[in-house]
C-alpha cells in the first residue's frame, strides 16, 4: 500500500496542468453502451476509478483501450449485462451502466454501489425514474435486477438533486420512446458535459445545466467520436487551496474558472489572488490567510467535494471560520487527522468551527476518503516538518499523479510503498 511523505513549508511556484474531470469522464465512458460500434473519448484522466470502469466494461465483453488520455471502446462484443459486486463495491459510479444497459439491451444486473464511506447515497431515485419509464426492477441479494421492453418517456421529479441519478436517467431517456422531463435535475458542469456528448451522438436534449431537463428519445444513437472531457474543477480548486495554504504562486493550465464561481469567491475572501492570463489562471497565496465561512450546496453552490480542502486552509487562517456540511452526513472524517497536525476544530452535528492556528505540525495521518486525502495534502504542504499520509489509494481515485505535479512546482513529496 502506497503512502506519501511530505516535508512542508516549501515555496511552490510553477505551472500545473489540470486533468480531465473524473466525474465527467465516467458517465461519458458508460454512454458508449448506448451505441453500436467504436467510440472514442479524449482527455480522460489516468485514475484508479477510470481503470475500474474499464475493467467493468471488459468484463461485459467490450473492447476497452486506454492510452495517454485517449479511450476507445467497442461495444460490438458485449455478451454480459452485469456489473458484479467485486468491481462495483470500489466505485459508486459503476451504477451508471444501469440506464444505458436497460435502454439499449432491455436488461441489466448491477450490484448496489460502494465507494467512499462519506454517508448514505441511495440509488432509489434512479430506480424510481426507471420504473416510471416502464422498467421492472427487483432487488435480489444485493443486486438490482432490471428488465424492460423499450423504455417510455415520463415526467420525473427528484426530491433531492442527484448527479448520478440525473445522468443515469438522461442516458436511459435518450433511447426511450417519447419525451422525458426531469425536474430538480442536477446542474453540475459534468451533467452538461454528458449532455453535450449525448447530443453529439444524436440525442435531443434541452435544459442541461438548468433545473429542468427535457429529453426527446430517438431510435438510435451514433458512437462517440472524439469527445473531449471537461477539466476537473475539483482538482483545480484543490490546487488553488494549495497555493493559498503555502503562499505559493501557481499557474493553472486548462482549467475553467466559470465552473469554480463559488469556490473562487470564498478563496478571494480568504485572501487568495487570481489573475486570468492567456496561458491559464494564476493563483497567488497571501502572507496571512483570512477566515471565511462556507456552506456546502449542490452546484452552483460551494461543492461538498471542496469542503475538506477548504477546512485545511482555514486551519491556517488568522481567525475562526464556520463550515457547514449539508450534502453528506459523514463528511467530517478528516477532522481527527487534521487535529493530529495541530488544527483546532470543534464539531457540532453538520457544523465545524475552525480556529486558525497559523502553522500546523507534520504528523503521521491516514486518508479516509478521496477528498479527505486531498485535505491532508493541503495541510502537510504547509506544516512544519514531515507528514506521512497513509492509504493514498483514495487520492489516486480522483487525482492524476498529484505527487508528480507537486514535485514539479517545488514540493518535497515522495511516494513510497509500505
Amino acid at each position: 500500500m502506497d503512502r506519501l511523505i511530505i516535508h512542508g513549508n516549501k515555496p511552490l511556484k510553477g505551472e500545473v496542468r489540470i486533468s480531465g474531470a473524473k466525474n465527467a469522464a465516467l458517465p461519458i465512458i458508460t454512454a458508449s453502451l448506448l451505441a453500436a460500434g467504436e467510440s472514442s473519448v479524449f482527455r480522460v484522466p489516468d485514475l484508479r476509478d477510470v481503470a475500474t470502469m474499464g475493467k467493468l466494461l471488459e468484463n461485459m465483453g467490450l473492447s476497452y483501450h486506454y492510452a495517454g488520455g485517449d479511450v476507445s471502446i467497442d461495444t460490438t462484443g458485449i455478451r454480459h449485462f452485469e456489473a458484479p459486486y467485486d468491481l462495483v463495491r470500489t466505485m459508486r459510479a459503476s451504477v451508471l451502466v444501469l440506464g444505458p444497459l436497460l435502454a439499449r439491451y432491455g436488461k441489466a444486473r448491477v450490484s448496489l454501489p460502494g465507494g467512499c464511506a462519506i454517508g448514505a447515497r441511495p440509488i432509489n431515485l434512479h430506480l424510481m425514474g426507471l420504473e416510471k419509464m416502464g422498467a421492472k426492477i427487483l432487488l435480489e441479494a444485493g443486486y438490482v435486477v432490471a428488465k424492460a421492453g423499450r423504455l417510455k418517456g415520463a415526467s420525473l421529479y427528484f426530491d433531492t438533486a442527484t448527479v448520478t441519478g440525473t445522468e443515469n436517467l438522461m442516458m436511459a431517456a435518450a433511447l426511450a420512446k417519447g419525451t422525458t422531463v426531469i425536474e430538480n435535475a442536477a446542474r453540475e458542469p459534468e451533467v452538461v458535459d454528458l449532455a453535450d456528448c449525448l447530443a453529439s451522438m444524436g440525442a435531443k436534449i434541452q435544459g442541461a445545466g438548468e433545473s429542468i431537463i427535457e429529453i426527446e428519445g430517438v431510435d438510435e444513437l451514433k458512437p462517440i467520436r472524439g469527445h473531449e472531457v471537461i477539466p476537473d474543477r475539483i482538482e483545480a480548486g484543490t490546487f488553488m487551496a494549495i497555493a493559498g495554504a503555502t503562499g505559493g504562486d501557481l499557474l493553472l493550465r486548462g482549467c475553467r474558472p466559470d465552473h469554480l464561481g463559488a469556490v473562487m469567491v470564498k478563496l478571494r475572501e480568504a485572501g487568495i489572488t487570481f489573475r486570468e492570463t492567456k496561458r491559464g489562471i494564476r493563483v497567488i497565496g497571501p502572507e496571512k490567510l483570512a477566515p471565511a465561512d462556507i456552506k456546502t450546496r449542490p452546484y452552483p453552490g460551494f461543492p461538498t467535494d471542496m469542503q475538506a480542502q477548504f477546512m485545511a486552509l482555514m486551519a491556517l487562517a488568522d481567525g475562526t471560520s464556520i463550515i457547514k456540511e449539508t450534502v453528506f452526513e459523514n463528511r467530517f472524517m478528516h477532522v481527527a487527522e487534521l487535529r493530529r497536525m495541530g488544527a483546532i476544530i470543534d464539531i457540532d452535528g453538520g457544523t465545524a468551527s475552525v480556529k486558525g492556528v497559523g502553522a500546523l505540525k507534520g504528523a503521521p495521518v491516514m486518508a479516509t476518503d478521496l477528498r479527505a486525502s486531498a485535505s491532508l495534502v493541503v495541510a502537510a504542504l504547509r506544516a512544519d516538518g514531515e507528514s506521512i499520509i497513509d492509504r493514498i489509494y483514495h487520492l489516486d481515485r480522483g487525482y492524476e499523479r498529484m505527487d508528480e505535479k507537486l514535485r514539479k512546482v517545488g514540493a518535497e513529496v515522495e511516494r513510497v510503498t509500505s
